[in-house]
């Protein structure tokens, strides 16, 4: 949701997405496809920890048919929208939602062959990604983020486009 209202989009069909309707764990097959549908673009999957763990074995794949997908997970330690929910509309009672116990991403990907970075500040980000977009083959990128930051705006469930909710107090 993040890359839908930040990233500077300026042609038709530059994002694949589900839109936050779709399974979690969209974004990794999904690159993947365009990848192998566009072998010439490059291909950027950012995706979330608990998504990423969800279909994480098709680094295989990518591997195997040396696709040039770059992945960039958003690790918070949690499933990050489902808790954005439980935090907005059930007084942060969360259920199931931590996934603090996680691969370390980046043996991960090495493991199948692929390279693997982290960013763990802000000032790391740029030279990690630097890195990343100048490997010519897999890689995967685990930035860690703060465990409570929220996507916004966000519509709650039965309601409107008009009863969109575009930050909470303290945001």
């Amino acid at each position: 949701m993040w890359v839908a209202q930040f990233y500077p989009f300026n042609r038709p069909r530059q994002l694949i997405t589900s839109g936050g309707l779709g399974t979690m764990g969209f974004g990794l097959p999904a690159a993947v496809g365009a990848q192998l549908a566009f072998p010439e673009q490059l291909v950027i999957a950012v995706v979330g920890d608990g998504g990423f763990q969800m279909t994480n074995q098709e680094l295989a794949t990518a591997v195997q048919y040396k696709l040039p997908v770059k992945i960039l997970i958003m690790n918070n330690g949690y499933l990050g929208m489902v808790r954005q929910w439980q935090e907005m509309f059930y007084d942060r009672t969360y259920s199931e939602v931590d996934i603090s116990v996680a691969p370390d991403f980046v043996k991960l990907a090495e493991a199948f062959g692929a390279m693997g970075l982290r960013a763990e500040r802000p000032d790391q980000l740029h030279d990690v990604l630097a890195t990343a977009l100048s490997h010519k083959g897999v890689v995967v990128v685990d930035i860690v983020v703060s465990k409570e930051e929220n996507v916004f705006p966000i519509v709650p469930a039965g309601a409107t486009s008009s009863d969109m909710i575009l930050q909470t107090d303290g945001v």
